[in-house]
């Protein structure tokens, strides 16, 4: 009888081990058999969370596995290359950043009071044509701020499953807490953040719903530091709760005349230009050009001296090359590329598209000049 329940038991072992090893086996084949694609992205996140925690000097904080892997998406300030002082033209965008974001984040004591009114807002939204400058306003905010810089990518978010998208989001706000003052970045916001509809796919709908809850809802702690920061060129693609949330939204509209007299300005300081180069000249022909269509005619320009150079010069391009192979420091290397004399630029270098980023939009989406005016109904 013994040896009877002694083999029962035995067998039932057997069953339940060979169930547990045959769901974690199909489970590794799902996430890591292609290649190990997922579970190496995953890994490499956490690699990257580990690294700036230590920069962060974070030795006793204690993450979770979602905490750990959203960790990878911070950004520090000392990796930003991007300040305020180099944007043209956004002065005052610049000026109310300062004063609505970058001081409550940065000095809290002055600004609490008993009714909560003087604190920084929830969310900000910027706002405009593609190429005016959105993403590197916000990478200057997370320079100037000096506040740590949550790069939200929509790929880190979502996972195949069910019930993981949601923590990865409550892992985006806990994260945030702990590290406050944080700044929450969701570039393109429209993608993710869209107008919700009853067709919509229910792991979409929830993690949105998620994602309102913890940034704006009952569980949100009253006087965190934490700022969702949103960038798109559609506005009215995103859903009326999220622009609620986003109370301040500034519109980087293309550059006027003094606008892409001060991006011209900061952009050429350090180049080289004839005699009879007029900067007013330039300006005129570049009207209403973006910030990204005046860096690339300005990189197109100075392009060509040095593609001159390359035709009319090859023997003493060689001899530079060896030159360059051959020095032993970086004095020496700089005094080679010193002795490639380029001829100065001149206005006929700058050529202007014929059409700017902002009009290809509008003619492909056959939008007109409202594109960019939001809903009254999300403004109220």
């Amino acid at each position: 009888m013994q040896q009877q329940t002694r083999k029962v038991i035995i067998d039932t072992l057997l069953i339940v081990a060979t169930q547990v090893l045959t769901y974690y086996g199909i489970r590794y084949l799902l996430s890591g058999g292609r290649g190990g694609g997922a579970a190496s992205e995953s890994q490499g996140q956490r690699e990257r969370g580990k690294e700036v925690a230590k920069r962060l000097k974070l030795a006793g904080l204690r993450l979770n596995d979602y905490e750990s892997t959203i960790m990878g998406e911070v950004i520090l300030p000392d990796d930003v290359a991007v300040s305020f002082s180099q944007i043209g033209g956004l002065d005052d965008i610049i000026q109310d950043l300062n004063e609505s974001v970058i001081y409550p984040l940065n000095h809290p004591e002055l600004f609490t009071s008993s009714s909560g009114l003087l604190g920084s807002p929830k969310g900000i939204l910027l706002y405009g044509p593609p190429g005016c400058g959105k993403t590197m306003m916000a990478k200057a905010l997370a320079k100037e701020s000096g506040a740590v810089f949550i790069n939200v990518h929509l790929s880190t978010l979502q996972d195949k499953w069910f019930g993981e998208s949601n923590r990865l989001v409550r892992a985006v706000f806990s994260l945030a807490e702990k590290l406050q003052p944080a700044i929450i970045f969701i570039d393109e916001i429209d993608a993710f953040l869209r107008t919700r509809a009853s067709a919509e796919h229910e792991v979409s709908s929830t993690m949105k719903a998620e994602f309102m809850t913890l940034w704006d809802g009952l569980t949100s702690a009253e006087g965190s530091r934490v700022v969702v920061l949103g960038a798109t060129n559609r506005p009215n693609d995103i859903d009326a709760a999220i622009l609620r949330r986003m109370p301040k939204k500034f519109f980087i509209k293309p550059p006027g005349t003094e606008q892409r007299r001060q991006i011209l300005s900061i952009m050429l300081k350090n180049v080289d230009f004839e005699l009879n180069w007029s900067l007013d000249e330039l300006v005129d022909m570049t009207a209403g050009m973006s910030g990204s269509d005046l860096k690339e005619m300005c990189r197109n320009a100075a392009i060509k001296p040095l593609r001159e150079y390359i035709r009319t010069n090859p023997a003493e391009l060689m001899r530079s090359r060896d030159h360059l192979d051959s020095a032993e420091d970086e004095v020496e290397r700089q005094r080679v590329r010193d002795n490639i004399k380029l001829r100065p630029l001149s206005i006929d270098d700058f050529e202007t598209p014929s059409k700017t980023h902002a009009q290809l939009l509008a003619q492909a989406y056959n939008l007109n000049d409202e594109l960019f005016t939001l809903r009254a109904d999300a403004l109220d």
